[in-house]
């Protein structure tokens, strides 16, 4: 029986948050937890997938029948939906999609809990993407739409500078390993955010686009080549209130941290998922003592 194996990886938006789907430069970085899918083929007529979590537990499961693309059985109807949005739409890149095969299964593992916010969607998507060898910010717009930030982390290997121009992905790789980096630590916020929910929200705003993409870019250019830690938070205080103020919110530091003594940046989507956190060794008790245990550091977290 022939095996394909696809990997990619996790992603973080170290700045341009909301701005990015409005073409504003943004850096992302990939992290060092992704997901794999591997497809075994057999002649069953069906493609039987399976979803493992990191703790080895199937939490998704579904059967499909081949060529129809129609669902047979599953655990969960929501997810089983998402993943024939994504085979149909690839079919019409690709119409021999899934259309010769003769059956076979499917087993996705993450290498990080899904309630991270790491991106279990985009990394999937990616690997549907070389599967059905079909451009996967095609994919992406035809299906679930968003910047495509992710999509470009989750076949890098270094961190990105990342633009949407005309609605095509421009992508620059960079080096981001400050000399400061052992005081950059990681947080989950024990929550993950529902990132639809939150672009859905932000379109509804009502604002100067213009002005906020061009401020953020600049921002995203001095963050890129930041070399001292003062700097960096100003930085940060400066994105977070700029964001703050279009999405009439609090930053998340004045919401949950505010005596903390370092500075601190929500990482994508508001109100969920990690936050950067500059700090020190007393970092991860201040963290640890108000609930949110999960803190990983610079070399932890980032490919």
């Amino acid at each position: 029986m022939r095996k394909s194996r696809f990997y990619s990886n996790g992603k973080l938006l170290l700045s341009g948050e909301y701005a990015v789907l409005d073409g504003a430069l943004a850096l992302a970085i990939p992290t060092k937890f992704g997901q794999s899918l591997e497809i075994t083929e057999n002649t069953s007529g069906q493609l039987s997938w399976k979803s493992y979590d990191t703790d080895s537990s199937c939490w998704f499961q579904a059967v499909f029948s081949l060529p129809q693309l129609e669902l047979i059985s599953t655990t969960n109807s929501a997810a089983a939906e998402r993943l024939l949005t994504i085979f149909r739409v690839a079919r019409t890149y690709n119409p021999k999609f899934l259309l010769t095969q003769t059956g076979g299964t499917v087993e996705t593992r993450t290498t990080f809990p899904r309630d991270w916010g790491l991106g279990t969607s985009s990394t999937l998507l990616n690997n549907i993407a070389e599967w059905a060898s079909v451009d996967p910010y095609a994919l992406l717009e035809a299906s679930f739409g968003g910047s495509g930030y992710d999509i470009a982390c989750a076949s890098h290997d270094t961190a990105i500078l990342y633009q949407r121009e005309d609605g095509k992905p421009q992508i620059e790789e960079i080096t981001f390993a400050p000399t400061f980096k052992e005081q950059l630590f990681f947080v989950y916020l024990n929550q993950k955010q529902n990132s639809r929910a939150a672009i859905a929200a932000y379109n509804r705003k009502d604002f100067d686009k213009t002005r906020f993409t061009t401020e953020i870019s600049a921002l995203t250019r001095q963050f890129a080549s930041v070399n001292t830690l003062d700097t960096f938070e100003e930085l940060i205080a400066h994105h977070e209130d700029r964001v703050a103020a279009v999405l009439d919110l609090p930053p998340v530091k004045q919401q949950l941290f505010s005596d903390y003594f370092g500075a601190i940046k929500s990482l994508g989507a508001w109100g969920g998922d990690f936050v950067l956190a500059t700090g020190n060794e007393k970092t991860p008790d201040y963290f640890t003592a108000r609930g949110f245990s999960t803190i990983l550091s610079f070399e932890e977290m980032v490919l």
